[in-house]
């Protein structure tokens, strides 16, 4: 007969610091229910031909549209109710909907979402307590080191996978195209489900959101490091968005023909193209020419490098950008600035060659357009990216990047969001005609 004492002796021995940290985290990670609605519009050309083409349209090319849930994770980070997850997992949700370990069940709202680091933060409203994590530091961690995921992967609750930290800085591509930096590469799976999910340390604490937005991985996983979601976290709580800094240098890939014309050992760092005029980079004295070599002390392989190391700083914060100028080694420091009120104008004038305007009664009559929906070409730089490609006055730009164009608002929203593209994709109506067209920035 086994004495209670003795039970008890085990159950202690086998309480392990990964038990620990799973009873102390796993009453804050949450399964996330979302309802989408995907619309796949069949014509993009629609309103180009009148009101009989549109209604044929409409008759026998509807849009499909359909309700579908999607499965997801995510952690409270808050007592307010704040809960941290990918950008991924709510997508377009128009209802959200979360479940906790305890079987309570809340509505939730999206406070804000940003694309470009695949995080989101939602909020529940909840007039009983709720338990949370608080969000620890990825700076220090080591190659090695024992980590726990928890997670919801393919619908099963409250999964737990451990492992250790296989990389650091990891990039990789992710099948919406995008490139990612600096990923945590563990060797625990992160399948669909595990999206937005807690990655802990041994101790329990919170140093990174799992991702499984590269889903070709088999036997390892990726997660976005937790001192790069602060910033991102911060700014939505705040702002409903991430607010978009500027330093105002475009930047290019080197090659090894540009390696041996600048004198480096190596074809690695991100080559200034451009530098925008009263910009931050102009006042701190940054060169068309210069390589740009390292961002506080962290190494630039390449433009998509770059832009990902200044996007982690934000309005306000300074750096200190190591440069190679004429054979030699440079720094400068730079303050990161609010994008300026007519950035967009300067923007597309420099880097598209032309000037867009606001579709008004006496323009539509002077241009005799053909719909008052859209941002109106009025300027075209014949030496310009848009001259060599065709594009005339007079011309609507209907879509950008498959990002619909109603007015000269969504034009700038869609503009800023596209300003770190090497190329762009543009929808263009010249009288009832339509025709895509990509410009190079």
């Amino acid at each position: 007969m086994i004495s209670g004492s003795v039970i008890a002796v085990e159950a202690f021995e086998r309480r392990t610091p990964i038990v620990e940290a799973v009873q102390k985290v796993g009453p804050a990670v949450v399964n996330i229910y979302t309802e989408e609605t995907p619309s796949q519009i069949q014509n993009p050309f629609r309103n180009f031909g009148g009101n009989f083409f549109d209604q044929f349209l409409k008759d026998f090319m509807p849009p499909i549209s359909q309700k579908r849930r999607s499965l997801g994770s995510g952690v409270i980070i808050h007592p307010d109710g704040y809960v941290l997850t990918n950008e991924h997992v709510i997508g377009k949700a128009l209802r959200i909907q979360l479940s906790l370990i305890d079987k309570r069940e809340f509505e939730a709202h999206l406070v804000g979402a940003d694309i470009r680091s695949d995080l989101a933060v939602v909020k529940i409203d909840a007039k009983e307590a709720l338990p949370y994590v608080k969000m620890g530091a990825s700076s220090d961690l080591m190659i090695g080191e024992s980590i726990i995921a928890i997670g919801n992967p393919f619908g099963l609750q409250h999964t737990v996978t451990s492992g250790i930290i296989s990389a650091l800085n990891r990039s990789l591509k992710a099948g919406n195209g995008a490139t990612y930096h600096d990923f945590i590469q563990v060797d625990a799976s992160i399948n669909p489900g595990n999206s937005g999910g807690p990655l802990l340390n041994i101790n329990g604490s919170l140093i990174g959101v799992n991702t499984a937005i590269y889903q070709k991985a088999e036997g390892i996983g990726f997660a976005i490091p937790i001192d790069k979601a602060k910033r991102i976290v911060n700014e939505l709580i705040r702002y409903g968005k991430v607010r978009q800094g500027w330093l105002g240098a475009s930047v290019q890939d080197l090659n090894p023909e540009m390696q041996e014309h600048f004198g480096l050992a190596r074809a690695e760092g991100a080559l200034v193209s451009q530098v925008m005029e009263r910009s931050p980079a102009q006042i701190a004295g940054v060169q068309p020419g210069d390589v740009v070599l390292s961002i506080n002390g962290k190494g630039v392989k390449n433009r998509s490098e770059y832009l990902d190391r200044v996007a982690t700083y934000a309005i306000g914060n300074s750096m200190r950008m190591s440069l190679w100028r004429h054979g030699k080694e440079m720094s400068v420091s730079l303050k990161v600035a609010p994008l300026p009120k007519d950035f967009v104008e300067r923007f597309v004038a420099s880097r598209m060659g032309i000037a867009v305007a606001p579709i008004t009664p006496q323009t539509f009559r002077d241009y005799r357009l053909a719909s008052k929906s859209g941002a109106l070409v009025v300027k075209v730089a014949p030496q310009g990216s848009a001259g060599r490609m065709g594009l005339l006055p007079g011309d609507v730009i209907r879509q950008v990047n498959q990002k619909k164009i109603a007015n000269l608002e969504d034009f700038s929203r869609a503009v800023i969001e596209a300003r770190n593209l090497s190329s762009v994709v543009l929808l263009v109506q010249r009288g009832r005609n339509g025709y895509y067209v990509t410009l190079e920035m």
